[in-house]
């Protein structure tokens, strides 16, 4: 707990979140939630059954007296919508607390700026604590903390893509810049070692989904990318060695026995 994660009234002791979608079963996403030891799974409050109790749902594959369910408002695709669909996630019982995605492009899933903008200044006045999904601008990112986000999620490359971190500049003078909230690579992820890279940047966690869902054998993956986040932030705290231009010996002659 020493190094815990602090968001808004909350803190984690994991660093990873985790998604819902694409698994090939509700049982295999519990497993995989299981092993990938994530305090915080987000749901797609507009994909999943909240109101018929009759049905079946992916929310009752999630303990959430281990789980703090993060409800998110993906296929939105204007401030009103994301706005309507957090309310609605709140008056079911899901939480106070949303991964706000205000999208703007159809085939890129990139963000709508001005969307995201309007949308936290509106449910930050209404008691939300909001996790808005970004680009990797810095510039964005300032007009979200001011306009009262708890925390900011930056993408590291398309949503569902697997390309891994796509701009390390970018991350690196986000994570230089800004101190006040949370920052956490959102998207993009592919595989542990863009998890690892992520961390080793200084973010503050990693959310990630179609990596650990899509991969040949999830339960596997996932535990691969709780290690990675582990590595990477030890890794971050721990202060790298300086890079160097030509080779220096592991065993110096200083000092040596003859």
């Amino acid at each position: 707990m020493n190094d815990a994660l602090r968001i808004g009234d909350r803190q984690f002791t994991s660093r990873l979140f985790v998604g819902t979608g694409k698994y090939r079963s509700f049982q295999e996403m519990a497993r995989c939630h299981a092993a990938s030891g994530a305090e915080v799974v987000t749901v797609a409050v507009r994909r999943v059954n909240l109101t018929d109790k009759t049905k079946e749902s992916l929310v009752d594959y999630i303990d959430r007296s281990k789980v703090f369910i993060l409800p998110n408002t993906a296929a939105c695709y204007s401030a009103d919508e994301a706005i309507r669909t957090a309310m609605l996630a709140r008056e079911v019982g899901l939480s106070n607390w949303v991964k706000l995605e205000v999208i703007g492009d159809q085939k890129t899933l990139f963000p709508d700026n001005e969307g995201l903008l309007e949308a936290t200044r509106v449910l930050v006045k209404e008691g939300f604590v909001v996790l808005p999904y970004t680009n990797d601008d810095l510039v964005n990112a300032r007009k979200l903390i001011d306009a009262g986000a708890a925390a900011v999620m930056p993408l590291g490359a398309p949503i569902g893509s697997g390309l891994g971190i796509q701009n390390t500049t970018n991350l690196r003078i986000m994570r230089e810049t800004i101190t006040e909230v949370p920052l956490i690579v959102d998207a993009g992820v592919g595989t542990a070692s863009d998890a690892a890279i992520a961390m080793e940047l200084g973010y503050d966690g990693v959310l990630m989904n179609t990596a650990i869902a899509e991969a040949e054998d999830s339960e596997k993956m996932a535990e691969a990318m709780k290690l990675a986040v582990q590595a990477g932030r030890l890794a971050y705290l721990s202060g790298r060695m300086p890079k160097k231009l030509y080779a220096s010996a592991s065993s110096p002659m200083a000092g040596a026995v003859r």
